[in-house]
């Protein structure tokens, strides 16, 4: 039986404010439990909350880079509900008029098995509201207990919640991925899966083609992208298997567990009128001018797509090298500066010449140390110089990535280590037609032959020089020289 899959997702983004989002409590990540709790933190009575400037102008910028509507007037409302790390009884958030309304995210899609071949879809953004967080539950060291945590009570979070436009594991996790590239991208949050930076909440529900949507369950607080797409593929099997054995699927919150590879109900899903959302009396309604909007927007950098967009049209590379490229902004930064240090100072314009080095070698060694760009030994500018003797044909590749691992491994620049280990090429014209010259002359007969049609010998005149010029003769210019020489 043909199953259709349908998918929406909540992304939790912590934003990059210095102080929370209602009162001037540090965010920082790491403190001693409960030492970044103040009185609005953990609600005494009497407290009121202000609203965090810096927060609201991190919405706004998102709202920018995703082509949303940006509210001119939003609202705060109080989310009642009891949970032993919520100090209020409440959370302030916002529901039916958020600061950031509908957009749009492109995404590339690769998928997770079989042949087919990547592809672009178009994810619709519902809305973009801000909230403060909850404090955090810990379970594991207190014998029975539970200990609270509310550092992070009040800490600025941007939830950012699409329309239930994916279809599979792959579409999901190309979303997150590019939703976690933007928000780096433009500056909003430091992404930091691990410290709950970012964090997915995925909502899965399955139905036959052309059937109304099905129930959905919800999985909560994923902070990583394998456990999203093992996650999804569990959950989805489940629902189809509950529902094609007799049973029906009931809407619940659930969670995954990464060491089983199973979801798991964790209690009911409240619907909005469960939560009963009203204004909060304590905070004004937000009004956004223009003016505030065109500042705001004024401090965007170049965003991914317009990157990649100039990097194929301006710099002729191909849609998939652009793609790389704009992986991260850390990344388009080092491509940028790599290419611009190769034109200045050695007055060499080959955009796709960095690029394959960068996708290429460097990627993959920064892969194999699990680096980040960042955490590169080698800077952009070490590296134009390395491929400024690549360009003029002056090292060999092989000799160029024996340069490349050495500067990675032990320091230093491109040109003390090709002298150091001797690794120039011979680009002289003149001395390669002398070796071309001996070589022919001492192997008559087989230069008879050649001229005779046995246009393989080439090879084997290739090999002779490269062998008497030690390996150093410019591959290019000795295959010229060679041919002239052979043609007679």
């Amino acid at each position: 039986m043909t199953w259709e899959i349908v998918i929406g997702l909540e992304v939790h983004t912590q934003l990059s404010t210095n102080t929370k989002i209602f009162s001037g409590a540090s965010t920082a990540f790491g403190a001693e439990p409960n030492t970044q709790a103040d009185a609005v933190s953990i609600a005494l009575p009497g407290v009121l909350p202000v609203l965090n400037k810096g927060a609201v102008e991190r919405a706004i910028k998102f709202g920018l880079a995703v082509g949303a509507h940006i509210a001119p007037r939003s609202v705060f409302a109080r989310k009642n509900y009891f949970y032993p790390d919520l100090p209020k009884g409440y959370q302030i958030s916002q529901f039916d008029l958020p600061v950031v309304g509908q957009g749009t995210l492109t995404i590339q899609v690769e998928p997770l098995s079989g042949n087919a071949k990547p592809y672009e879809k178009t994810v619709r953004i519902t809305r973009a509201h801000l909230e403060e967080d909850a404090g955090k539950s810990m379970h594991g060291d207190f014998h029975g207990m539970t200990g609270i945590d509310l550092n992070r009570a009040g800490t600025p979070l941007l939830e950012i919640v699409s329309e239930p436009d994916m279809c599979s594991a792959a579409e999901a996790v190309a979303y997150a991925k590019a939703l976690h590239s933007l928000v780096r991208w433009i500056g909003i949050c430091d992404g930091n899966m691990q410290e709950g930076s970012f964090r997915c909440d995925v909502n899965v529900s399955v139905r036959k083609p052309g059937q109304p949507l099905g129930t959905r369950r919800e999985i909560k607080n994923l902070n990583s992208f394998k456990f999203m797409q093992q996650a999804i593929d569990y959950e989805v099997q489940w629902q189809i298997d509950t529902i094609e054995g007799g049973g029906k699927v009931q809407q619940a919150t659930i969670l995954f567990n990464p060491d089983t590879g199973e979801t798991r109900a964790m209690r009911s899903k409240e619907d909005a009128h469960d939560y009963r959302y009203f204004p909060d009396p304590d905070l004004l309604p937000l009004e956004i001018s223009e003016e505030w909007k065109e500042q705001v927007r004024a401090t965007l950098p170049e965003l991914p797509q317009a990157k990649q967009a100039r990097y194929v049209n301006d710099l002729g590379l191909s849609a998939y090298d652009a793609s790389m490229l704009t992986a991260s902004r850390e990344m388009a930064d080092f491509f940028d500066s790599t290419r611009m240090h190769l034109d200045t100072e050695n007055d060499i314009d080959n955009p796709k010449l960095c690029a394959n080095w960068i996708i290429g070698e460097v990627t993959a060694q920064l892969n194999r140390e699990e680096l980040d760009i960042t955490q590169c030994p080698i800077k952009a500018y070490q590296l134009s110089e390395l491929l400024a003797y690549v360009a003029k044909g002056r090292i060999s590749n092989s000799g160029a990535k024996e340069v490349f691992r050495t500067m990675w491994t032990e320091g230093g620049d491109a040109d003390s280590i090709i002298v150091r280990k001797a690794l120039e090429q011979i680009s002289d014209s003149g001395a390669i037609e002398a070796i071309v010259d001996e070589i022919i002359a001492t192997n008559a007969d087989k230069v008879a032959e050649y001229r005779s049609g046995k246009d393989k010998l080439f090879g084997f005149f290739v090999g002779l020089a490269m062998k008497a010029s030690k390996g150093k003769a410019n591959p290019a210019q000795l295959n010229d020289v060679l041919k002239r020489k052979l043609a007679g």
